[in-house]
């Protein structure tokens, strides 16, 4: 493996990724802290039943440019999130709302790493409670 002398690239790269990516421990922290962002789950209705994080608001992704407007307030940041690392679902639900003029990021890791570390989340019958995962969230 070689190296370059000339880091601006990485700082430039890596510098991009935080203005426009948080993760499941930072949002949980803000929306402990009550941090003003609206937290969007993008992923699809039944989805949404079997399991979102409290306080989320359901817009299917398909949907973020019909009626983000009519949905979410454009004066506080947006955080979007679908299932876990192998969807982009909010990556392009994310576009969507930067389109719209939005002050966006996306939440790494999606609904999956949140109940991977422990986090509470809802569903149709009521909150869940998990057992943090010991590869995500050492104990």
């Amino acid at each position: 493996m070689t190296t370059s002398l000339d880091t601006s690239a990485a700082v430039a790269h890596f510098a991009g990724r935080l203005a426009f990516e948080t993760d499941v421990s930072d949002v949980h922290a803000a929306l402990a802290a009550g941090s003003p962002f609206t937290l969007v789950d993008v992923r699809s209705p039944d989805c949404w039943d079997q399991g979102h994080i409290p306080g989320a608001v359901h817009l299917p992704g398909g949907k973020v440019r019909l009626r983000a407007e009519q949905t979410i307030d454009r004066e506080r940041p947006v955080v979007v999130y679908c299932w876990g690392p192998a969807c982009n679902g909010a990556t392009k639900a994310a576009l969507e709302f930067a389109k719209l003029g939005y002050d966006v990021k996306e939440m790494i890791g999606g609904f999956e790493y949140w109940v991977r570390e422990g986090f509470s989340y809802e569903t149709a019958t009521g909150p869940i409670h998990p057992t943090p995962d010991p590869l995500t969230a050492p104990v």
